[in-house]
């Protein structure tokens, strides 16, 4: 049993949530209301709703 896994595990999360990048949803949509994303081969939408919530669908 190796007990130095879980804290080089929760230093790799540290790490990966420091280079997490924020984008403004202005910045992606620029004035639509829906865009595509492709990731892993597949599309999804991310919309804007009515009540200017965001939904992601595949």
């Amino acid at each position: 049993m190796n007990l130095d896994t879980p804290a080089k595990h929760h230093d790799v999360d540290a790490r990966s949530q420091a280079q997490s990048v924020r984008l403004k949803s202005e910045d992606l949509f620029q004035q639509r209301r829906e865009i595509e994303i492709e990731h892993q081969g597949r599309i999804y939408r991310l919309r804007v709703t009515q009540l200017n919530k965001l939904i992601l669908t595949a």
